[in-house]
């Protein structure tokens, strides 16, 4: 096992936060793409006529904002705290004005854009913007099946009851909503959700289907396949990755050991699939000599995960066998971290959608956002994490 030397982390964090630093300028009051085109983040276009370069849409711009927090808890310096707080402001009005928000990812907006200032700040703005979020998502809960629809209208037969791995991430604001109102009924809903697919969505070999259509009107599963994996029976290594972290996070708030052993089981894969360099391939039905690209993204949310996941676990040979999350790190700073002013990425080499040919060895928001809390996580291991 590696491990990391103080000195070598704080320098990752500080090229990290030179790249944060000089985004603070170039989005200062606009989001950057989904995933970098060359290296570089360019402003975000727009959805339509009517919409300005760099506007608010689109399931990542939350991760911007999530940044920015972080970088704020490192150094406690107050231009992040005006920085994200005027992403609180942006995220309100684009709530508010229903700006693309009929979809699952509320939770990957939300959380990082007002749960973190609402946990770090007491920010009563943030918390309000977060709940309406939360409400909106409930708006996408199917009873019988008990799961949360992804993508689509509610009534769209083709997406009707289509459940993803990814949205397990999108739970832990439901989670919160309840904490902070009383209302039980949203972390019910959670954890019904995640229990659906810890029983559909994990094969038998420890793997995962990516998405999961439910029959609506009887609750049964219909099929699993996947929409950006190599083949419906392969693994795509991100959705892998969402359920390490996404698995351990609703065992977190409900502590069920069903959710538990669901992260276990998807974790142990994860790592058993793993290239010689730790950085797992875009589909992990690949490996060495695939010629296949790597998707760093994929291993920053796995080491966030394990990280959590060790939280969870007594002492003993297989807490300690989740330590793995440090070569996977180790690994991602010496060979994958992005260094200004060569790019504004703070990790390279990752992959949105390989099928769709999206963002294929770039930098991607995701991937950048996970890197850094991942850096934050191993040098504050008293770290509160904003999920």
């Amino acid at each position: 096992m590696t491990t990391i030397e103080s000195t070598q982390l704080q320098r990752a964090i500080d090229a990290a936060l030179e790249i944060v630093d000089a985004n603070l300028v170039t989005f200062a009051q606009v989001y950057p793409e989904d995933a970098t085109a060359h290296n570089i983040y360019q402003p975000r276009k727009p959805l339509d006529a009517g919409m300005a370069a760099g506007a608010n849409w689109g399931w990542t711009t939350g991760f911007w904002p999530g940044m920015i927090w972080l970088a704020y808890e490192l150094t406690g310096d107050d231009k992040y705290r005006q920085a994200g707080e005027w992403h609180i402001a942006n995220f309100t009005e684009r709530i508010e004005r229903r700006v693309w928000v009929d979809h699952h990812d509320l939770g990957f907006l939300y959380t990082l854009a007002c749960v973190a200032p609402w946990r770090l700040l007491g920010h009563q703005g943030a918390r309000r913007t977060a709940l309406q979020a939360a409400d909106l998502l409930m708006r996408r809960f199917w009873d019988k099946p008990g799961i949360f629809q992804a993508w689509g209208a509610m009534d769209d037969p083709n997406e009707q009851g289509r459940a993803i791995v990814d949205s397990l991430m999108n739970m832990p604001l439901l989670y919160w909503a309840s904490e902070t109102t009383g209302d039980p009924h949203y972390a019910a809903a959670a954890h019904r959700h995640a229990c659906q697919l810890a029983a559909h969505a994990l094969r038998p070999d420890s793997t995962t289907f990516h998405t999961c259509y439910f029959d609506t009107e009887t609750g049964a599963l219909r099929f699993g396949n996947t929409a950006q994996g190599h083949a419906d029976d392969s693994c795509w290594a991100r959705g892998q990755a969402w359920t390490v972290y996404g698995f351990t996070l609703n065992y977190a708030y409900t502590r069920d050991e069903t959710l538990l052993q669901a992260a276990l089981a998807v974790s142990d894969h994860f790592l058993a699939y793993l290239p010689s360099d730790h950085v797992a391939c875009w589909d992990l039905i690949f490996g060495d000599g695939d010629g296949e690209e790597r998707d760093s993204s994929a291993a920053a949310i796995a080491v966030c995960g394990l990280l959590e996941l060790v939280r969870w676990l007594p002492a003993g040979p297989r807490r300690s066998g989740y330590a793995a999350a440090e070569d996977i790190l180790a690994s991602l700073i010496a060979n994958y971290a992005g260094h200004w002013p060569e790019t504004n990425a703070l990790l390279l080499h990752g992959v949105y959608s390989k099928p769709h040919g999206a963002g294929v060895d770039e930098g991607n928001l995701w991937g950048d956002y996970y890197y850094l809390e991942a850096l934050t996580r191993l040098a504050r291991p008293d770290w509160q994490r904003y999920w």
